[in-house]
């Protein structure tokens, strides 16, 4: 399994890489594994402050549907529109093309409360 060094993790599964002011989110490879073929993504949060480990949208794979929670608080900016007709980019690059969501984080320093990818690795191994 792929986990870029550069990334922040989240116990439930999510990933950010911070890009300047804004950050990227979206499920990790190993969470994309657990839930097989992703056929759908739901997003109805654009423009809207949610809370840190708010529900920001749902994946619906093949057998479940799955809430999708924010790793910061921030507002979300950005969709990934592509994700409309290939939802299967989450399976096939979870960490470039299957990104979810863009947001601006309220508090940049959030990002250092959540897991580095040696903690991660550790987390999913047990």
């Amino acid at each position: 399994m792929n986990f870029p060094d550069q990334l922040k993790y989240t116990q439930e599964h999510e990933w950010i890489r911070l890009e300047g002011d804004v950050a990227v989110v979206g499920i990790t490879d190993f969470a994309q594994s657990e839930l097989g073929d992703i056929v759908f993504v739901e997003v109805e949060t654009i423009g809207k402050n949610i809370a840190k480990d708010g529900v920001f949208g749902t994946v619906e794979a093949v057998k479940t549907v799955s809430d999708l929670f924010l790793p910061v608080a921030g507002e979300v900016i950005e969709f990934n529109t592509a994700l409309n007709n290939s939802p299967e980019l989450i399976n096939s690059d979870p960490y470039g093309e299957g990104w979810i969501v863009k947001l601006k984080p309220s508090n940049v320093g959030d990002l250092s409360e959540l897991m580095d990818v040696a903690t991660y690795k550790s987390f999913v191994a047990h």
